[in-house]
């Protein structure tokens, strides 16, 4: 069908393998099995997918190897992870390498297919053609440009070099200006948890886009601190 979305598994247990490609099918999805990391990765470099389902414990290369790489690359595709462990640290540390979403096996099948349709809804808004008001296909504030079709951000003329994650927290925000998020909100809208003990997740991602965007971090022009709340971004859109 031509709305059929193309999805890479990467996983080396066959039993979940199969039952994920089960469950792809059942969400009209055409699912491409891989088992190897080295191999996982250049499938998945091709671009040709709309979402990369990624488990942790792989052979030859690891999932935060592949998400690491996958993300320091020009296209962007969604990456739900899987794991075995759940610990803390590991689900942090594949947030923070760009994951968009984190599954702990064992698993039921509908909160996968939960999952991946929560997905497929995000990128949708993100990359929703422009025609509303609230959802231009480009923001400019300052000398601050998005374009959120392309995923591009640029500073005072100057392409700036952001993560799939760093974008998205940056468009979040400047599509609401004035508006103030707690880090609760944040990891809920735009990491799609809401639990607690994952506000340093958001700290991070802020003082690196920080370090990005603003001419002085430590005063920063467009993600502003509100103590004891939030952040929120800045309401002037002037030069």
């Amino acid at each position: 069908m031509s709305d059929q979305k193309q999805v890479l598994v990467i996983e080396d247990d066959p039993d979940i393998a199969r039952l994920v490609g089960i469950q792809l099918a059942e969400l009209n999805c055409e699912a491409t099995l891989v088992a190897d990391g080295i191999q996982g990765l250049a499938e998945a470099e091709t671009g040709r997918y709309q979402l990369v389902i990624l488990d942790l414990m792989l052979p030859r290369m690891d999932g935060l190897q592949i998400c690491r790489r996958l993300r320091a690359g020009q296209h962007y595709t969604p990456i739900l992870m899987l794991t075995a462990k759940s610990s803390e640290l590991d689900r942090v540390l594949g947030l923070e390498l760009g994951a968009d979403d984190y599954l702990t096996k064992p698993f039921s099948v509908l909160e996968l297919a939960a999952r991946i349709k929560a997905l497929f809804r995000r990128i949708e808004l993100m990359t929703a053609p422009a025609g509303k008001a609230t959802a231009p296909d480009r923001i400019e504030a300052g000398d601050l440009r998005l374009d959120l079709l392309r995923h591009e951000a640029h500073v005072g003329g100057r392409p700036v070099e952001l993560t799939a994650k760093e974008f998205e927290l940056l468009a979040h925000f400047a599509r609401s200006p004035g508006r103030v998020f707690t880090r609760a909100q944040l990891l809920d809208q735009v990491w799609g948890y809401s639990h607690s003990g994952y506000e340093h997740t958001v700290n991070s991602h802020i003082n690196r886009l920080r370090n990005k965007i603003e001419a002085d971090p430590a005063s920063p022009r467009y993600i502003q601190t509100v103590w004891g709340v939030g952040y929120k971004f800045a309401e002037s859109r002037g030069g």
